[in-house]
């Protein structure tokens, strides 16, 4: 069924591909760039079709290139999987998960004392970036969790939570401005995004208030800067409801107006398709499951409090 498949010269197109360079790939594969380059010249010519276009440093995959790396990448990746879980001594496990540096330092690494609780024998290494990962070319990264990202139809995907923007102030604040219009307020200002700034906007229509362009704005790049100046009484900050969980849950936030939010987009867990399959990845999926259910009826809880005061 398989005796006329080229195995070495598709293994060798798969490293050339991931790696975007015959020359890395000749590495990887302890052969010689002259090897890999008659590899691949052969495949493309028992294919009869080229498979990548040759750059003056690195090499990019054709539209035909890139359906065959598709299907070989998740094929190699199944069977080094499956090969894995049969050695009889396999090593601990090892999961590499991207997110952005918020959302890893506000809510995943708060909660992952509870995986390790449940996976001791499981690593973890985070890799916070808020830069977009090809998880098709970079096979380090096992998982990453994304502020929206359901739109990847290449991509398996769970959806985790729904986003939902609120104004929070220190206890402190929020009693001495009660009734009164607040002096200062903090955003979040990603570059070349105007996310917040319609938040804002839905937020104090929502809130029937008129002050939000008279009154002083500081501007933060990164949610947990803004966060912390929320909690150091420096002004009313718009922040997510997911990230500043903790800090009301500790009293170090309140929220300005419980009854107030405006929605945003959902998390989503993302992985080539068939890395889902992999022990330590659907084991921490399944724990992000778990997570999730109590960060949600948790949510559902202080909204129902909220709503009785």
């Amino acid at each position: 069924m398989f005796e006329n498949l080229p195995m070495t010269a598709l293994r060798t197109f798969e490293a050339s591909a991931r790696l975007q360079s015959f020359k890395a790939a000749a590495e990887e594969l302890a052969v010689t760039p002259t090897a890999v380059s008659h590899q691949i010249k052969s495949l493309e010519h028992w294919l009869g079709v080229p498979l990548f276009e040759r750059l003056p440093r690195k090499v990019r995959l054709t539209e035909c290139g890139q359906r065959l790396f598709d299907s070989t990448h998740a094929a190699l990746l199944d069977i080094a999987q499956t090969v894995g879980q049969l050695r009889p001594r396999p090593s601990a496990g090892q999961l590499t998960v991207s997110t952005t540096p918020s959302f890893a330092s506000l809510w995943l690494i708060p909660r992952l004392g509870r995986f390790y609780a449940a996976h001791p024998d499981i690593n973890v290494r985070l890799d916070p970036q808020c830069q977009v990962i090809d998880l098709h070319r970079d096979a380090s990264i096992d998982l990453v969790l994304r502020y929206g990202g359901g739109d990847e139809p290449s991509l398996h995907r769970q959806r985790l939570l729904q986003e939902r923007f609120s104004v929070y102030g220190a206890p402190a604040l929020l009693q001495r401005q009660a009734g009164r219009r607040p002096s200062t307020l903090i955003s979040v200002s990603w570059p070349g995004s105007v996310l917040y700034q319609q938040a804002w906007a839905a937020w104090g229509e929502a809130a029937g208030v008129d002050w939000l362009e008279h009154v002083r704005l500081l501007d933060y790049e990164d949610e947990s800067f803004a966060l912390q100046a929320a909690i150091a009484g420096q002004g009313l900050a718009l922040l997510s409801s997911l990230l500043v969980s903790e800090s009301v849950a500790v009293g170090l936030l309140q929220p300005c107006r419980p009854d107030i939010s405006v929605p945003g987009a959902s998390y989503h867990a993302l992985c080539v398709p068939g890395r889902e399959r992999h022990p330590p990845v659907r084991a921490f999926l399944d724990w992000l499951s778990t997570e999730v259910a109590a960060a949600t009826t948790q949510r559902q809880t202080n909204g129902e409090l909220a709503h009785a005061r």
